[in-house]
């Protein structure tokens, strides 16, 4: 009679699921015993929350489900926030906590919480499962429910005693059905194409959805087809190169001034795959004119027209929505719009704003100036995961985005720090493939010991850390609006942290120079081994905290 443990991992495998990243403690001996014995792929990590950052981040460059393992009470407890981080990304990630027995429920056992009802207001679906032979069907389920319309997070608790106990007879795991997305309408098709020919000055943002689709070739294909300037933003970063002549960078405007004006400027636009949400105003006029027209295509018929009144809802899969309208094209393309040349001239001007700052040559080094010579450094295969923080919006304002899947970040929660699990999962995801993390000195303390797992695994994950000893992004916003002349808990020491990563067994080397970027970037990938630069850098407020100020000053 098989065990809940063996159940567990057959499940998974029969799911097409080889890797569990995990946290031991004793919930967990038997399934991860059984887990080894099946020769699954084992990752053990530092802190439970950055096993579920690590395993939304396998999930998300994978475009399926993972599972992220942990053990019950706080080990629920801190995986709570990649749990969360992961469903406001829409990431398929399967979140399962370990638990005290289930006869021990309620009797004041230890570690005894309720983590079923704990995990149900940041997941799609949650349940705890009672019997061993339940768990090849819970598993199941929660596939589908991560998998299925819009993606997102699930949780199962399974007692210890459940997955240690025994199942009578064969016990199936339930293959979930392959949902089809739902197919565009083809009149609406017509009257979003009959739209954008007509409109004069006609803009396409492409968030998430793209990547989730797997549509980014139909985008390209769609836009070089119909000549209309194109920004991307999310997992869409980089889905068409940010250096393609009709793609003009960040559909964000706290990265990229030009859209202040294009998105004011513009008559309508075609939204695809992107919440109308706070990083696009709300739809709001702070970055809208009132008179501009939203065709808006999604699956989730609920985001539709959310934030902002449409011209036009398509509820449809984006990549089957863009296969419609490329049908329908035909195969002569339309004439570029005089408007398109107005956009190139606003994201060249953008452009030269930003190597305006990098002039600045002075120590301590500006963050725009670092990130001047650091592109010129980087393999240009490189694999970006940014987090968050003054120093790194300065480079995700600047550094170009060339090609699909190489730009992780943090999500809609913004939970900083999570960068470094991130980085664990992308370099596992690549082997052999060069991979930077950017980080500043406040972010890079949550998860510093995952710096071990980077070493214990052998990851050769080049981190930069910019430090300017301090929280730079909050001190920039208390020196703009508080009128208190000093500033309040975001001073830090000036930690040497490429030497906490020489004591985890990597290396790493501290830099204060501009003239020795380019040495120290060329040292780190060739190494071999996870490698910290730390950056002397200067506090600079960011494009990005700039339009923070302006919206606390509205």
């Amino acid at each position: 009679m098989p065990t809940g443990a063996e159940l567990f991992v057959r499940a998974a495998r029969d799911l097409g699921i080889q890797e569990i990243f995990t946290l031991v403690g004793d919930h967990l001996n038997a399934v991860l015993a059984e887990a080894a014995r099946a020769g699954m792929r084992i990752i053990d990590m530092r802190h439970e929350s950055g096993v579920t950052h690590a395993a939304d981040a396998w999930a998300r460059i994978h475009r399926k489900p993972a599972i992220a393992l942990v053990t019950g009470g706080p080990g629920h407890t801190n995986a709570l926030t990649g749990i969360a981080t992961a469903q406001l990304a829409c990431s398929p990630l399967i979140a399962v906590s370990g638990s005290r027995a289930a006869w021990l429920a309620e009797r004041n056992a230890f570690q005894d919480i309720e983590q079923v009802g704990m995990a149900r207001p940041v997941v799609k679906w949650a349940a705890q499962t009672a019997t061993p032979a339940q768990i090849p069907l819970h598993l199941a389920r929660a596939y589908s429910e991560a998998n299925s319309g819009r993606k997102g997070a699930v949780h199962l608790t399974i007692p210890v005693d459940v997955f240690e106990g025994q199942a009578a007879g064969a016990v199936p795991t339930p293959i979930p059905v392959q949902f089809e997305p739902p197919k565009p309408d083809g009149a609406e098709i017509g009257k979003a194409l009959d739209a954008l020919r007509l409109a004069a000055r006609p803009v396409v943002i492409a968030g998430s959805g793209i990547w989730w689709a797997n549509a980014e070739a139909e985008l390209r294909e769609f836009i070089e087809r119909t000549s209309l300037p194109l920004y991307t933003i999310t997992m869409a970063k980089g889905a068409v190169a940010d250096e393609h002549p009709l793609c003009m960078g960040y559909a964000d405007p706290a990265l990229n001034r030009a859209v202040h004006t294009v998105f004011r400027e513009a008559d309508l636009f075609l939204v695809l795959g992107k919440r109308i949400d706070y990083r696009l105003a709300l739809g709001g006029p702070r970055l809208f004119a009132p008179e501009a027209r939203f065709i808006q295509v999604d699956l989730h018929p609920q985001e539709l027209g959310l934030n902002r009144r449409l011209e036009l809802g398509i509820c449809a899969d984006v990549k089957a929505a863009l296969r419609a309208m490329l049908d329908e094209l035909g195969t002569e393309p339309w004439e570029p719009k005089p408007w398109l040349d107005r956009t190139r001239k606003l994201r060249c001007e953008w452009g030269q704003h930003l190597a305006q700052q990098a002039v600045d040559r002075a120590a301590p080094i500006h963050p725009a100036a670092f990130y001047a010579e650091l592109k010129q450094a980087l393999p240009r295969d490189v694999l970006y995961a940014w987090d968050g923080g003054d120093f790194t919006h300065w480079g995700r304002a600047s550094v170009p985005a060339i090609a699909t899947g190489r730009w992780l970040r943090l999500g809609p929660l913004g939970t900083i720090g999570s960068a470094l699990p991130n980085s664990i999962a992308l370099q596992l995801a690549n082997p052999g493939k060069p991979v930077v993390m950017i980080t500043g000195d406040g972010s890079l303390g949550f998860y510093l010991a995952e710096m071990d797992t980077m070493v214990r695994y052998g990851l050769p994950v080049v981190i930069i850390v910019g430090n300017d000893a301090g929280w730079g992004l909050e001190r920039e916003l208390q020196n703009a609006t508080t009128n208190l002349g000093r500033t309040v808990a975001c001073e830090l020491r000036a930690t040497r942290y490429d030497v906490i990563m020489q004591g985890f067994g990597g290396k790493g080397e501290h830099i204060e120079r501009l003239e020795d970027v380019a040495g120290a970037v060329r040292r780190a990938f060739a190494s071999g081994e996870p490698y910290c630069i730390d950056v002397a850098i200067r506090g600079a407020r960011s494009p990005f905290t700039e339009w923070q100020i302006g919206g606390k000053k509205k």
